[in-house]
C-alpha cells in the first residue's frame, strides 16, 4: 500500500537526549519530522532549548506538552494525576498550555497535542469540570491558531467522540495512538479509527500487548511486534483518507533509537512514501 502523502516523524522526548542529539538520530534515520515536546522550552534552561530548536533542519508535525504532576505509576495514580484533572494544579497547567500555545504559533505549527487527562462521564460534577477546561485551552488554540489535540487511550473511542460531539469546538481535535488503546484496554485500535475518524489530525506509530490483569498496564513493545496489527492499521487511516503525519513513539526499551529505527523501516517496507 503505496501513501506518498504520509510524513514518517519521530516525537522528541522519545530518545531522552537533547536536540541536537535527536536531530543527529534523525538524520540516520532519513528522517526529517518532529512531533516536538515544548515543555523544556518553557521552563529553567528554555533559552538552550530555543536555540538548539533553531538549529535544526526539520519539519514539526506537532508541538506536545506534558504536566510534571503526572504519576504513571498504575492505571489508578494517572487516572488522579493526568492532564488537567487535579484541582490544585489547574491554574498552573492552564498557564503553562498558554505558554506552549503561543510557542508552537511562533514555529509556525498548527497542531498542539497533550493528555488531558481521564474524562469521567459517570461524576456529572467532574465531566462538566473537564468540559469547561478542555474548552478553556481550545479557545486558548483558537486564538493563537491551532488545533488542540486529545491524545487517546483513556477513554473508550465511543467515549472520546460522545465528549468531541458535546463539545463541538472546532479547535478540538485527535492525536491518534492505538497502543494506548491497548495499554490502557479501552477497545480495539482499528476500530477505535473508524469512530474517531472526523477529529484525527496527527497519528502515533506506537505498539503495544494486551493485560492479563484488569486494572494493570499493558505492555508497549516495538512497532509490528505487538497487538495493534500495524497492517491493518494503516489501511484503515488510508480507507478514513488520512493525511497528516506518522510520530514514531517509544516509551520504554533499552534501546529506544534502534526500536524507532526498525519502526521507520518497517512502515517504509509498509509503504509510507515519504521520510
Amino acid at each position: 500500500m503505496k501513501n506518498s502523502k504520509w510524513h514518517i516523524s519521530v516525537c522528541s522526548w522519545s530518545l531522552q537526549t537533547g536536540l541536537d542529539e535527536v536531530a543527529a538520530a534523525m538524520k540516520q534515520m532519513n528522517v526529517n519530522h518532529v512531533h516536538l515536546g515544548v515543555g523544556p522550552a518553557l521552563g529553567d534552561g528554555g533559552k538552550e532549548y530555543l536555540e538548539a530548536m533553531a538549529r535544526q533542519d526539520w519539519t514539526i508535525s506537532c508541538t506536545m506538552i506534558g504536566f510534571d504532576q503526572e504519576d504513571y505509576s498504575t492505571l489508578d495514580t494517572i487516572k488522579a494525576t493526568g492532564g488537567v484533572v487535579p484541582d490544585k494544579y489547574w491554574p498552573r497547567n492552564k498557564a503553562l498550555f498558554s505558554g506552549a500555545a503561543e510557542l508552537t504559533r511562533k514555529l509556525g505549527v498548527k497542531n498542539l497535542s497533550f493528555h488531558a487527562g481521564f474524562i469521567d462521564h459517570h461524576d456529572h460534577e467532574k465531566y462538566q469540570t473537564m468540559c469547561q477546561r478542555i474548552k478553556s485551552l481550545a479557545d486558548v488554540a483558537m486564538e493563537n491558531g491551532l488545533m488542540l489535540l486529545l491524545e487517546t487511550g483513556q477513554e473508550t473511542a465511543e467515549e472520546l467522540s460522545s465528549f468531541l460531539k458535546k463539545m463541538d469546538h472546532p479547535a478540538l481535535g485527535v492525536n491518534y495512538d492505538p497502543a494506548n488503546m491497548i495499554l490502557y484496554d479501552k477497545g480495539n485500535p482499528i476500530e477505535g479509527i473508524k469512530v474517531l475518524a472526523p477529529w484525527i489530525k496527527h497519528i502515533h506509530i506506537k505498539d503495544a500487548m494486551k493485560t492479563d490483569t484488569p486494572g494493570q498496564w499493558g505492555t508497549e513493545v516495538p512497532w509490528g511486534d505487538g497487538q495493534v496489527d500495524s497492517d491493518r492499521f494503516l489501511a484503515t487511516l488510508n480507507d478514513i483518507g488520512y493525511e497528516g503525519a506518522l510520530a514514531i513513539e517509544r516509551e520504554a526499551g533499552d534501546n529506544r533509537v534502534a526500536d524507532i529505527t526498525l519502526a521507520a523501516a518497517r512502515l517504509r517496507q509498509s509503504g509510507v512514501g515519504k521520510a
